[in-house]
């Protein structure tokens, strides 16, 4: 990179060097930096400081709130070559059960790949990363809270409501399903902790399924 190569080149030289069997490929060539906004005082940080992901998730273990969430270099950022045409050619676009904030937030926060996956809105089956409320791993409940959502499948659909067809929600949730349909979303029902390779590869059948 500080030769000058893009991402999407360093990132299929990686893959390649480590046999990994898929095409990988990065969001965006151009920079873009997820930066929050502290809620309440964290050492010698004051409440309103903005600061980069890595000192929230990393120096600070992601334990102290925000107040805002935002993505610098987003709205001039471009999809990175093959993106769009991955997009495009998919028969199942899937957005995996990761944080929707600061995970799944920054993609969409490019508007050339958000108006991709919303343009295959019917072939988009998104895995809600919430079961029972909470986050397996990570603040992504905490995070929705913070920011304003409701840190559940609800809160899930409403967000992916615009890009995602369905929703796929943990069994532990199956009382929410008709919630989540009356956002917009077609809820389906599986079981979503991939605690085995068995359990990961069945809801991987479950994903490429839903929707047919």
């Amino acid at each position: 990179l500080s030769q000058g190569v893009p991402l999407s080149q360093v990132a299929a030289e990686l893959a390649a060097a480590l046999g990994v069997g898929v095409r990988l490929l990065p969001m965006s060539d151009d920079p873009v930096r997820t930066r929050l906004t502290l809620a309440e005082p964290a050492g010698h940080l004051a409440a309103g400081t903005e600061i980069a992901f890595q000192d929230y998730f990393v120096r600070l273990r992601h334990s102290v709130a925000v107040s805002a969430v935002r993505f610098d270099g987003a709205e001039a950022a471009r999809p990175a070559p093959g993106v769009l045409e991955a997009v495009a050619g998919a028969d199942r676009v899937v957005v995996c059960p990761s944080n929707p904030v600061v995970s799944i937030g920054p993609l969409l926060a490019i508007p050339g790949l958000r108006r991709a996956v919303e343009g295959r809105r019917d072939d988009v089956v998104a895995v809600s990363p919430l079961v029972a409320g909470a986050a397996l791993k990570g603040p992504a409940d905490r995070l929705l809270a913070e920011l304003g959502h409701e840190a559940s499948v609800v809160g899930v659909a409403r967000l992916y409501a615009t890009i995602a067809g369905t929703l796929v929600i943990d069994e532990a949730d199956r009382h929410l399903a008709a919630a989540v349909e009356a956002e917009g979303m077609r809820a389906v029902v599986a079981p979503t902790v991939m605690c085995t390779p068995e359990r990961a590869a069945a809801l991987g059948r479950v994903v490429l399924d839903a929707g047919r």
